[in-house]
């Protein structure tokens, strides 16, 4: 079986228990994790130290709280007010853990869906965004990541151009597959603004709802958004529907164009912030 699965931020019972109502097997199964593996949940470091465990059975993909915290890693970033990522900046096998975080994916195509953790701007086709997001994973397993990751903060470029180049180009891609939510017609990106789809500002609108995006015929799977809560249709599941301020652990069987949805409560102490 094929499941998609949004947001953990680091609610590690809650996966446990997704996997239990699930009868997950390593042998027979596969999750695709849409990132935000880690942070403002409770245990991120059992979180993190559970997917190494997975092996090959599990496929996760780096979200913004993910890159912040190889960032702290780095001395790139310092810990945010709400982190909760103490647990594994003191932890004895952090070096071994921050390796494998910087060895996943951050867009991704298997079982006919093309996965990223926030969102894809309107000119980039399925083959862009996998090509554009392989040249970040290039420099995030490479010797250059610290550098990168002092400059890859910023909003801008807020649109995409085909001739932007360098730490610009990285930036961008980052910025789209991890931060995107509200996007204009022509593709300019919007930060500001993380209530749901109805809260868009004057002239953006959710990226998947723009007229004549490249992937409107390209299954696309994604998290990020807490407050849009679950997103089902035929060719958009939106995963994120806050596990940890709590609401639910979503995951959905793929199977071609047939799939189910199944989801566990999360309660956390937490609240957005």
């Amino acid at each position: 079986m094929n499941y998609l699965i949004g947001d953990l931020q680091g609610c590690c019972g809650a996966l446990e228990r997704l996997l239990a109502r699930i009868a997950f097997s390593p042998s027979r199964d596969r999750l695709w994790l849409l990132g935000d593996l880690v942070n403002r949940g409770p245990q991120s470091l059992a979180t993190l130290r559970a997917l190494v465990a997975l092996g090959d059975a599990a496929t996760c993909l780096l979200g913004n709280h993910d890159l912040h915290l190889l960032a702290v890693h780095h001395g790139a970033r310092a810990p945010g007010r709400g982190d909760t990522l103490n647990d594994i900046l003191a932890a004895p096998d952090r070096p071994a853990l921050m390796d494998w975080l910087r060895h996943q994916r951050v867009a991704h195509f298997e079982a006919g869906w093309l996965m990223v953790h926030a969102g894809v701007v309107p000119q980039w086709s399925r083959d862009d965004t996998l090509a554009l997001a392989g040249a970040v994973e290039a420099v995030l397993r490479g010797p250059d990541l610290p550098h990168f990751l002092h400059e890859m903060y910023g909003n801008e470029p807020a649109r995409w151009d085909p001739a932007l180049t360098g730490t610009a180009r990285l930036r961008f891609t980052v910025n789209v597959l991890t931060r995107l939510r509200f996007c204009s017609a022509d593709g300019e990106m919007d930060f500001k603004t993380k209530d749901g789809a109805g809260a868009a500002p004057a002239g953006f609108m959710p990226w998947f709802d723009v007229p004549g995006r490249a992937t409107a015929d390209t299954p696309i799977a994604f998290g990020h958004w807490s407050t849009l809560g679950l997103l089902d249709r035929p060719t958009l599941l939106g995963l994120d529907t806050g596990c940890v301020w709590g609401g639910q652990l979503t995951a959905a069987r793929v199977d071609g164009t047939a799939r189910e949805i199944i989801q566990v409560d999360c309660a956390q102490a937490q609240k957005p912030g």
